[in-house]
């Protein structure tokens, strides 16, 4: 016998799942931490090869340069490089509270080749190449690294989470600029633009392009927003900060 329309067993049923609309947002979220994840290790991997000291791999506009610089030039690759691959395990949700040890040796990690990589971009700055407009574009891209990275120190040694975390992405938005960069170079070059125009605009515009994305990010992170979820109960980065300063900052930013 066929069951009633109107049984108890199907009308408490819940309802079946979605078949149409957009995906999670945190489906959404992960998509985007493995895109960026795996771009950022495949740079990483590609710029290692400065290590080997071959003229060959050098930008062949700046080749006699780089041979000229190569203390400078070794900090700031070295820097960048670990920065770049590292940088994305800090921001799970997951490691940082499973796993809060192994969050704070990563943030100390990239703290220190964040900085190496600023201070190394600062030194080759009066040498770089089509002055003065790319080497000022890399020039302020140091500095805020500088700034961003100090202040997402500063905030977690004093117990502010939240605001160590949106200094955070946005440090980390200014090195992905290793990736943007090159992407952006790629795409002009591509469609005829000529090489110094390529480099000149890129110099601003891909790490321009991460702060908006950067801020972006931050402003879903504030509280109030419909996005924002609650601080982290873990400190981040450098450690030092109790487990309870998870509270949001309201002054953040």
């Amino acid at each position: 016998m066929k069951p009633a329309m109107n049984s108890p067993a199907r009308a408490g049923a819940p309802p079946g799942p979605r078949r149409h609309g957009p995906p999670p947002a945190g489906g959404l979220r992960r998509a985007g931490w493995i895109a960026v994840t795996a771009s950022a290790t495949a740079i990483g991997l590609l710029s290692a090869r400065y290590f080997t000291l071959d003229p060959d791999s050098f930008l062949p506009e700046q080749r006699v340069t780089y041979l000229a610089n190569l203390a400078p030039l070794m900090l700031h690759v070295g820097g960048g490089v670990v920065a770049l691959v590292l940088g994305p395990w800090q921001f799970p949700q997951r490691l940082r509270t499973r796993r809060p040890a192994v969050h704070r040796l990563i943030g100390r990690v990239y703290l220190a080749a964040a900085l190496a990589t600023a201070a190394g971009g600062l030194l080759l700055v009066p040498k770089g190449l089509f002055g003065p407009i790319a080497p000022l574009g890399f020039g302020a891209l140091a500095v805020l690294l500088l700034v961003s990275t100090v202040a997402a120190f500063v905030s977690i040694r004093r117990g502010a989470v939240a605001r160590h975390q949106i200094w955070m992405i946005r440090s980390y938005a200014l090195i992905f600029t290793g990736v943007t960069f090159r992407l952006w170079i790629s795409g002009f070059s591509a469609v005829g633009v000529p090489f110094g125009q390529a480099y000149g605009s890129g110099a601003w515009g891909a790490w321009l392009l991460n702060l908006l994305v950067a801020e972006h990010l931050v402003a879903r992170l504030r509280p109030g927003h419909p996005a924002a979820g609650p601080a982290p109960g873990v400190a981040a980065g450098s450690g030092g900060a109790p487990d309870g300063a998870g509270r949001p900052d309201r002054r953040d930013g």
